[in-house]
Order: structure tokens, then sequence, then C-alpha cells
């Protein structure tokens, strides 16, 4: 058996090694490295796939999130509403920007933002909310929109971990995540479901004029060369990136399915474990399986972790400090015992490998160990 990954880049790789080297020695070939035809293609085809008016591709995710702040007209004062269990790039632009992120609980089951939370936490101040597709699957956007709605504020949407998932709205109509709220951002880190071989990211609006201020803002401010209108940013996704990214955007069902396959496969054998949950799948949704993070119950979390790391089984903990906990971020008034669910999951989770290239035997071996934890 080969060794198992956190998550297997190399082997996904050799399966389009051919592709991708082509596409990366035209781009070579051609020198057209910023802007070139490439990003104009990725960006064009991405829209399609998606379903989406305008696409915005930008160096990275962090980025797509900061850019996507900036044109909708936040301003120092303004609060933006975030789950504080997340990765610290969603709050970390907040806070850059000198805007202050006002931390939201998430759902025990879904990982993704609690709407009765949120409408807790609105104010006057409030400019924006931002819900995370977290590990893979669509926040209630029915809900996050009503709220905005009523509120009237911005929906800018993390979709960093979900790119090609699905959410089906009360009224039956299925849209891509990232693609229902006023923005949507993205990453493609080499880990994600659509990774490509360095930085990158994008943005994704169906609104003119936001799109227009997202171009502007990542291209230093400017639509006309040398004429900078706004204060903007430098964040390009360069071409050699955009070439990776059409192969393998060609390839995303592909990989959503064995990922897929994947959870299947964990969830048959980990449904009479009571000490296990495995992920739930929320009716209107489906679940891109960025990580499969299971929550665990009369079980020394962090001592399976060692136990399964030791055992060569790479399990990790996506996140073992809530924002509202983090070091950095204690001036905006939160503390221990605040955020009970938020603080509860962060002893609970536990991912394990997922990723497309997981053979049925690694899949064995791993949970073989899993239960041979549990059960001693």
């Amino acid at each position: 058996m080969n060794p198992i990954q956190l998550v297997d880049l190399r082997t996904q790789y050799l399966k389009i090694k051919d592709e991708v080297d082509a596409a990366v020695l035209n781009v070579m070939e051609s020198t057209a490295f910023i802007n070139g035809p490439e990003v104009q293609s990725f960006a064009s085809e991405l829209s399609t796939y998606l379903n989406v008016k305008h696409v915005i591709p930008c160096a990275n995710g962090t980025d797509a999130l900061q850019i996507a702040l900036m044109a909708i007209g936040a301003k120092p004062g303004d609060e933006i509403l975030t789950p504080s269990f997340t990765y610290i790039a969603t709050a970390e632009v907040i806070a850059l920007l000198q805007l202050t992120p006002v931390f939201v609980e998430v759902d025990t089951n879904t990982f993704t933002i609690d709407i009765d939370d949120a409408k807790a936490k609105i104010t006057s101040k409030t400019k924006a909310i931002i819900p995370v597709h977290l590990y893979g699957q669509c926040a209630n956007m029915d809900e996050v929109m009503a709220l905005a709605s009523k509120a009237d504020i911005y929906v800018i949407e993390d979709t960093a971990q979900a790119i090609g998932s699905d959410f089906t709205s009360k009224t039956g109509k299925k849209q891509k995540a990232g693609c229902i709220g006023h923005i949507g951002t993205t990453s493609f880190f080499p880990s994600k479901n659509l990774g490509c071989y360095g930085d990158g990211g994008a943005m994704m609006t169906n609104d003119d004029d936001l799109a227009n201020q997202l171009k502007m803002i990542a291209n230093h401010g400017q639509r006309i060369k040398y004429h900078h209108d706004i204060i903007g940013c430098n964040s390009r996704l360069d071409s050699i990136q955009a070439a990776v990214l059409r192969i393998k955007l060609k390839h995303l069902e592909e990989y959503t399915k064995a990922r897929n396959e994947a959870a299947t496969f964990y969830n048959d054998a980990f449904k009479e474990i009571e000490e296990i949950t495995t992920p739930f799948i929320a009716a209107y949704s489906n679940h891109g399986y960025h990580q499969y993070t299971i929550k665990l119950t009369g079980v020394n979390r962090d001592e399976m972790q060692s136990y399964l790391n030791e055992n060569g089984v790479p399990a990790n903990i996506y996140y073992p400090v809530p924002v509202h906990l983090q070091k950095g971020y204690t001036e905006y008034g939160s503390k221990a015992g605040d955020m009970p669910k938020t603080e509860g999951l962060t002893s609970q989770v536990l991912s394990l490998p997922m990723h497309t290239e997981l053979s049925k035997e690694q899949l064995e071996y791993i949970v073989e160990h899993v239960i041979r934890f549990i059960k001693g």
C-alpha cells in the first residue's frame, strides 16, 4: 500500500501530467505571463461552469475577500458578521480594512453560520454578512439572503472550500455555491477541490457594477491604464496557474465524484460506531467534501489524532481554536464561553484523509485504525 496522504497532489498530477505540462509549456512559449489568454479563457470557462455572469480572477482567496469588502464600500467602523468557526482569512481581511468583525455561532450539524445568532447580532452598523461554506457544504443561503434583504446588507460568500457545490433553494432553484450572494469568493490553493500549483483566487458576481468595481480594485484602481479612479491593489492570477486550472476544471466533476465515493465508504464503515458522528448533509445542499470531518463523543480527540498519525493515517483538526479566541482578535471583546457551540466543536472535530486518489486499500486501513482506537 502506498503511504496515505492527507491530500495527494502528486498522484493527481501524474494522471493529468501530459495535459498540464503541455499547457504550462504553451504559456512559457507565449511569454504571456500576466493577464494573458489563459487567464481570460479560464475566467470565461469558470463563469460558464458556475452559471454566473462575471468571474474576476485574483492572486489568492484572501485577496478575493478583501477586494470584495472594498468593492461594497465598507468603511472603518462598519461591522461584518462572520462565523468564528472558520479559517482565519475570513476575519483577517475584516480587521486589515479596519472594519469590525462580529463573530457568529455555527450550526453544530452543518458547521455553517447559525442564522438565529446572526439575526441577534445585526446592528445599524452592520454592512455585510460572510457565510462560509465550510468543508464543502453550502450554508443555508435562503435564510442568509432573507436576513440580508431585511437588514439591507451585503452578502459575500466564502466559497474557498465549496467550489462546485450546489445549493437548492426552497423554490427548487439550483445554484452553485458562490453565485447566490452579491459577491462570491474562492481560493485555488493547491489543496482545494479546484486547486492550482501555487496561489490563486477569484470573485464571482452577477452584478455588473460590482464586477466593474472588483476588476478595478484588483488592478490598482484603474479601468484605463495609468488612470487610477479609485484606490486599489495589485492582485492577479498568473497565466501559468490559469493554464493549470483550465485543465483541472475539466476534471472537477470527476474529482467531486471520487471524494463522494470516499465519503460514502467512511459513512458506511462508521454508521454503527456511536462515538462517531459522520458529516451531516443538509436537504438544501450537496457536499464537495473538501474535508471529511467527523465529530467525536466520549473519545479523547487529541489522543486519537496522535494515534492515527503514529500509524500512518494523517488526521488534522480544522480548526482547534475559534477565531474569536485567537490572541490577535482579543480587542474585539470576545471571551471563552461566549460561543459554546463553536467552542464545543473545536474539541470534537477531526478530519480524516480526503482527496481524489484514495484507494480502497487505504480507506480500509484508515477505517480499521479509527475503529481500533475507539474500541480498544
